[in-house]
């Protein structure tokens, strides 16, 4: 059972500061009520019932002055996000009047929230472990539906049920490794013990791994791919990145060496956020600003998950076209030949057979780009199943990896005859790592860390 801490009364704005119809200022701490009725002009708020908004006026009880007309929501603890008492103060959306009321709290006994601090609690308290209150942040910084659908799943305990199983199998399994050794009741129980770690090491390993397969699909859904548009001037690069984002965000003339710089722009292609680089035309130039252009450019065709190679169906292939055909032949690559609508002059003969006719202006094909993109990274499947759990997450990739690598330092002990005894060692690591996804070993150094990545105010 979980006790909640006692700790200080933060607050905080926990809406985005400008205008809009509501503002809410947030209290959370043992003293949330107490403050909160200091400032408060209408029903006792200590008299009302839980999870219930009360009409009245926020004041400056020093001058009685009215800030704002509000609804104050009253949740007391243990049922609340924190499992701390909490209230928060629905006020008029704008800058002034919320950090007025911000600063009025701070003068009656709370303190400033730091970033993350009130899902910081709600873990310290055992409402959320690591992982959903990782999920947290991945659903408000969701770019998609499917990417949202994911951070939702993770959110509802799904991987860490996964997790949280699966470490109580190795448990179970050093535990019984341990009374083999210290109750022996056969001859061959150095050989059934082995065998036992064998069996049990290949299922863990198998497990891991199929999680790790997951992690591609998963990194993609919530960071998006990174995806350079590339090519000679003037071949209609600018032209794509508009369609695509179906507005004009680039500056598309006929003038050569217009784009000048690395414009970056998301879009939703079929569920996957794609980040978007319409990068300056690859040539030789004299212009410095624009040279400056077509390094960035080359960088981003390097640093890129998916590169759209544009190319002039109307015109011969150049040498400029002949390089970044050779520039980018190692990386995951959709040939676009643009203005199809006009008389087709390239060599088709000297393109490889994975390309896509399409013209930009008349709006012809560009469907087709999507469902390329759908087949180069999910193999032509369904994204997202309904019941899949997906590793999306950096730093649960590298500690499932780091997991793995354990569980092969047990197999290659077992392969050399090393004694069991000494191989609990690396199964003990395992669960260990296992725990740091959610924070059941975490050590308080990254629990400090992940949430200072939080926006302020959640």
């Amino acid at each position: 059972m979980n006790i909640t801490k006692e700790f200080d009364t933060i607050t905080a704005i926990s809406t985005p500061l400008g205008e809009g119809a509501i503002g809410i200022v947030r209290l959370s701490g043992t003293n949330a009520l107490d403050i909160a009725q200091r400032v408060f002009k209408g029903k006792n708020l200590k008299t009302v019932d839980s999870h219930t908004i009360n009409y009245g006026h926020v004041i400056d009880p020093k001058t009685n002055e009215i800030l704002d007309e509000v609804m104050v929501t009253v949740m007391l603890a243990p049922k609340t996000f924190t499992r701390e008492d909490v209230i928060e103060i629905n006020t008029h959306g704008g800058i002034a009047v919320t950090n007025e009321i911000l600063q009025l709290l701070i003068k009656n006994g709370a303190r400033m929230a730091e970033p993350g601090e009130f899902t910081k609690r709600a873990f310290l308290n055992g409402r959320v472990d690591l992982t959903q209150a990782e999920a947290i942040m991945d659903i408000i910084r969701a770019k998609t539906d499917k990417a949202m659908n994911v951070a939702v799943k993770q959110l509802d305990g799904s991987l860490y049920q996964l997790i949280n199983d699966t470490r109580q199998e190795i448990l179970n399994t050093l535990a019984q490794v341990e009374v083999n050794i210290d109750y022996p009741e056969y001859d061959d129980v150095e050989e059934m013990t082995t065998q036992l770690l064998k069996e049990k090491t290949l299922e863990f390993q198998n497990l891991l791994e199929n999680l790790l397969k997951t992690a591609k699909r998963g990194k993609i859904l919530r960071e998006g791919l990174s995806t350079a548009i590339i090519g000679r001037p003037n071949v209609g690069k600018s032209s794509l990145l508009n369609n695509l984002l179906r507005e004009d965000k680039a500056i598309v003339t006929d003038i050569e060496g217009t784009t000048r710089d690395v414009i970056e722009e998301y879009v939703n292609i079929k569920g996957v956020p794609l980040k978007l680089v319409d990068t300056a035309g690859i040539r030789d130039t004299d212009d410095l600003v624009e040279k400056i252009g077509v390094e960035r450019s080359k960088k981003a065709l390097m640093d890129a998950d998916l590169v759209l190679l544009v190319l002039n169906a109307s015109e011969k292939l150049t040498k400029q076209d002949k390089e970044l055909l050779e520039l980018s032949k190692d990386s995951n690559r959709i040939i676009l030949l643009n203005k199809t609508d006009l008389p087709q002059v390239i060599e088709k003969e000297l393109l490889p057979d994975d390309l896509i006719p399409i013209s930009v202006l008349k709006n012809e094909n560009i469907n087709l780009i999507e469902e390329n993109i759908n087949q180069l990274f999910f193999d032509n499947a369904e994204m997202i199943e309904k019941d899949a759990t997906y590793l999306s997450n950096a730093r649960h990739i590298s500690l499932i990896e780091q997991a793995l690598d354990s569980l092969s330092a047990v197999n290659e002990g077992l392969a050399m005859g090393m004694p069991v005894d000494l191989l609990q060692v690396d199964l003990t690591r395992t669960w260990e790592i296992l725990g740091e996804i959610t924070g059941d070993a975490a050590p308080d150094e990254l629990i400090t860390k992940l949430f200072s990545q939080f926006c302020l105010g959640k």
